[in-house]
C-alpha cells in the first residue's frame, strides 16, 4: 500500500501487477479553471480519470459544504458518492497527480484520507516526471463511465479538519501552531490577488507550499524536510500544527511533507485565509503590524 508518495517506477510496477488501481489527473489552473480539463483531454497518463477542483473537490452549494472560503469542501457523504460513481472501491489503491507541483492533487489525497481511505499516494514529480520516464499516455475523455460503480464507503477520518471557530478560539493560547502555505508576499500582505483583505492570521508562520520541492520538481528527502520543519517550528510541537493557505488547497503539500518527514498527521484549516478574512470581527495582520 502506498500512502504518501509513489515514484514513477513504483506506479509502473503497480500498473502491471494487476492490483486494484485508480489514477486521477487533478491538473488545474486557478486563473483559468477550464484549462485543467483541457490539458487532461490533450494528454494524460493512460487510464487516468479527471478530478476537477471546482467540480469534484469543492462545492459552492451551501447545503452540501462543510466550510466557507473559495473552495469549500463537500460533505464526506457527497464526496463518497462521487468516488463510487468513478469506480473507487474499498480496496482500491488510488494515485493522484497534476502538472502543478503536486499542489491540486494533494487536495484529493487529503480528501480520501479524510474519508478514511488510507491507500492513496501522490505521484512524486507529477505528470512531468511520468513523461520524462517515457510513461504511457492517452488523450481524450476518460472512459470510466464504462466501469462498474465502486463500493467505496466512509470510514473514520484519517486526517483532522479544523474550522474557523476552533482556530479563533485557540488563537494565541499556545496550543496551536498555524502554518500558512501561501507565497511570502501574500503572507506579508504586500499583495492579494484573490481575497478582499491582504495579510495573514495573527501568529501564523509562513512556509510556501513549493518549499517542499527540489529544483527538479520532486519532493525533498524526509531528512531535509524534517530539518526544515524543525527550524520553522522551534519549540512548538509538530502535533500542534494547523495548516492553511488561501482556500485550503495549497496547504496540503505541507501536510503531506510533514507526514513524509515522519512528523505525523497534522490538522488542516480548510476554510483558510479566504474564510478567515471574510468572517466579521476576526483579527488580520500584516508583517510588522
Amino acid at each position: 500500500m502506498f500512502t504518501t508518495l509513489i515514484s514513477v517506477a513504483q506506479l509502473k510496477a503497480l500498473q502491471t501487477s494487476g492490483s486494484p488501481l485508480v489514477l486521477f489527473d487533478c491538473t488545474f489552473d486557478l486563473m483559468n479553471p477550464p484549462a485543467g480539463r483541457a490539458q487532461y483531454v490533450e494528454q494524460h497518463i493512460a487510464g487516468a480519470r479527471h478530478a476537477d477542483l471546482d467540480q469534484h473537490l469543492a462545492t459552492h452549494d451551501v447545503s452540501k459544504r462543510v466550510n466557507g472560503g473559495r473552495h469549500p469542501l463537500p460533505q464526506r457523504e457527497v464526496f463518497a458518492a462521487w468516488l463510487q460513481s468513478v469506480g473507487v472501491n474499498q480496496d482500491t489503491q488510488v494515485v493522484v497527480y497534476d502538472r502543478n507541483g503536486m499542489n491540486y492533487c494533494g487536495r484529493l489525497w487529503w480528501m480520501l484520507k479524510w474519508c478514511g481511505h488510507n491507500a492513496v499516494a501522490v505521484l512524486d514529480g507529477g505528470f512531468q516526471a511520468w513523461l520524462a520516464a517515457g510513461g504511457a499516455v492517452a488523450s481524450g475523455e476518460a472512459t470510466h463511465t464504462m466501469h462498474a460503480t465502486g463500493n467505496f464507503a466512509l470510514r473514520e477520518p484519517l486526517q483532522k479538519l479544523v474550522d474557523t471557530a476552533t482556530v479563533s478560539a485557540h488563537l494565541g493560547d499556545g496550543t496551536q501552531t498555524l502554518i500558512d502555505a501561501r507565497g511570502a508576499p501574500r503572507y506579508r500582505g504586500e499583495v492579494e490577488p484573490l481575497d478582499p483583505v491582504a495579510g495573514h492570521i495573527p501568529g501564523a508562520l509562513n512556509r510556501p507550499f513549493n518549499t517542499n520541492l527540489k529544483a527538479d520538481g520532486f519532493f525533498k528527502s524526509a531528512d531535509e524536510l524534517r530539518a526544515e520543519f524543525a527550524a520553522l517550528l522551534g519549540n512548538a510541537k509538530a502535533e500542534s500544527v494547523v495548516h492553511h493557505c488561501g482556500s485550503g488547497v495549497s496547504a496540503v503539500p505541507n501536510v503531506l511533507a510533514m507526514e513524509v518527514a515522519g512528523l505525523g498527521r497534522t490538522a488542516l484549516y480548510a476554510g483558510s485565509w479566504s474564510e478567515w478574512c471574510n468572517t466579521p470581527d476576526l483579527p488580520c495582520e500584516k508583517s510588522g503590524t
